[in-house]
């Protein structure tokens, strides 16, 4: 998305430059207006070789991904996982570690960073809610088709390294 007018007040931006495309400046005051990645967080949940997985209802639709959504303005990345999750499946959450981190560039209008934690659940009791139609645990040779490549890269990783089956 492209933002024709400064937020600060109202002035026309203006791209000088294509190497600047993602940093317009405001032709009456000045001010630069950065087009920074936005954070989504998701939560790895392994149990007996499978990973925990969500087919969409929203964006993406039909397609499966390792439960996530976006940190709010005013939350910790810890905080945005674990609410995401339960709002996701239903279940509460514990995160053990970052296990990776990577930009995401599937979506031409809207760059994100993405953080993947592994995590344990702690309480509640798995159900499907929010932006997603269903939630199951998957083996490796049986994953359905992912809503982001990225996932694809942390299933592959989680297979390399043991953690699924």
């Amino acid at each position: 998305m492209r933002f024709e007018f400064c937020p600060k007040c109202g002035g026309k931006l203006s791209i000088n430059d294509v190497k600047e495309i993602n940093k317009p400046k405001c032709v009456d005051c000045g001010f630069v207006f950065y087009q920074n990645p936005i954070v989504g967080v998701a939560a790895i949940v392994l149990q007996e070789g499978k990973v925990l997985l969500g087919k969409r209802n929203s964006s993406y639709s039909g397609t499966w991904c390792i439960p996530c959504g976006y940190v709010e303005w005013d939350e910790d990345v810890y905080e945005a996982v674990a609410r995401e999750f339960q709002e996701e499946t239903g279940l509460h959450i514990k995160t053990k570690e970052i296990f990776h981190v990577l930009s995401n560039f599937h979506n031409p209008k809207q760059h994100t960073v993405g953080i993947w934690f592994l995590a344990e659940v702690v309480d509640g009791s798995l159900a499907a809610g929010d932006d997603l139609d269903k939630v199951d645990y998957f083996y490796y040779e049986d994953i359905p088709v992912l809503a982001f490549p990225t996932d694809r890269i942390v299933i592959d990783k989680l297979y390399e390294l043991g953690l699924i089956k």
